[in-house]
């Protein structure tokens, strides 16, 4: 039987700590689950995993619908799609059967990449050669979380730039029943009718959509502010989240550019190290455009941003004298009287 190859690509960088990796492994878990019931996919779909951030690893290896589990979503620092298109078109020729004189090959496989922001590495190189040896053995369809992607970039990639509108939790079913149906459709479609060209299903406007490439391109994100803190008390590391909003000045219609706490997230180190680039650019914030100071999501501290002279960030209890876990340095912690700046990663 031959093969219908599934590959989720996933953007897994800072910006999609909390709510939205969960929502994606959650999906994802939807996705198996419902294919696992389904004739056609039981017997042509095989799945595979890749993330990438500043580094990219193949999560799950391809295999069959019947033997796969999903797995859990690591956080890794910088957004180095060229990473994860080099490690995709690895995987690509690793594992897939090439048709010979003695049998047919595999279909052409269905890429999902998901991305929910901007690359923060050069990926000229890894394009051109997805375009000039990749992009016509495969179905790359290429979904923005949100509107704050590089639209233009993604348009060099495929013809299928689609953005998902992530509302809330009944957004993400909705999108994921999509996602589901369409693999669905294209292993019914490759099994009777035995041609290779993708079948998308109906999509929900309000869930998803077509980007209009040309309106929506943009170059820059700054849509969020990630900042990699460490724990005083268990030394463990945690990453906090801030979203872009705007705040209205009152003056000549003019807007100032604010970041307003999501939250304080526990994460995996090991796997931060392994899916995290170097990060030489010492990118800084200053405190003036940050709203809110989270607990410590390790101890529970009532401060989980304090920033010592060293640059590390990290929790406290309150005013007073506290241990830096990042350098060891021991000093009096208070209110500051205005805004200095503090580092930030690469989202």
């Amino acid at each position: 039987m031959r093969r219908l190859p599934v590959y989720f690509l996933i953007d897994v960088s800072e910006s999609m700590v909390g709510e939205p990796i969960e929502q994606v492994q959650d999906g994802i878990g939807t996705v198996i689950q419902t294919l696992k019931t389904d004739p056609f996919a039981l017997e042509t779909v095989w799945i595979s995993i890749i993330g990438f951030a500043g580094k990219s690893k193949v999560i799950t290896p391809l295999q069959d619908v019947i033997t796969f589990y999903p797995p859990k979503l690591p956080i890794g620092s910088g957004t180095s799609l060229s990473s994860g298109l080099t490690e995709l078109m690895r995987s690509i020729d690793n594992e897939l059967m090439p048709t010979t004189y003695e049998r047919k090959g595999d279909w052409k496989p269905i890429i999902f990449l998901f991305t929910d922001g901007v690359p923060t590495d050069d990926t000229e190189e890894a394009i051109k050669k997805w375009n000039t040896v990749y992009q016509r053995k495969a179905n790359l369809i290429a979904i923005s979380i949100g509107d704050n992607t590089n639209y233009g970039l993604l348009e060099q990639l495929t013809p299928h730039v689609l953005r998902f509108n992530n509302s809330g939790a009944q957004s993400y079913k909705e999108f994921f029943k999509w996602v589901t149906a369409s693999i669905k459709a294209t292993s019914e479609q490759v099994t009777n009718s035995n041609t290779d060209t993708i079948n998308l299903a109906k999509s929900t406007p309000e869930a998803i959509e077509k980007v209009d490439t040309v309106r929506m391109r943009q170059i820059v994100d700054d849509n969020f502010v990630v900042v990699n803190a460490k724990c005083s008390n268990t030394d463990k590391s945690y990453l906090i989240k801030f979203r872009r909003d705007i705040e209205d000045s009152g003056i000549m219609d003019l807007s100032t550019r604010v970041y307003r706490v999501q939250g304080a997230y526990k994460i995996d180190e090991n796997a931060y190290r392994d899916y995290s680039g170097l990060d030489n650019s010492n990118l800084k914030v200053s405190t003036d455009e940050l709203y809110g100071n989270p607990n410590c999501p390790c101890c529970g501290n009532q401060f989980g941003l304090a920033s010592c002279s060293c640059g590390g960030i990290h929790c406290i209890k309150g005013d007073g004298e506290n241990t830096c876990p990042w350098c060891g340095n021991i000093g009096f912690y208070g209110a500051s009287g205005g805004g200095f700046d503090i580092n930030r990663t690469l989202g």
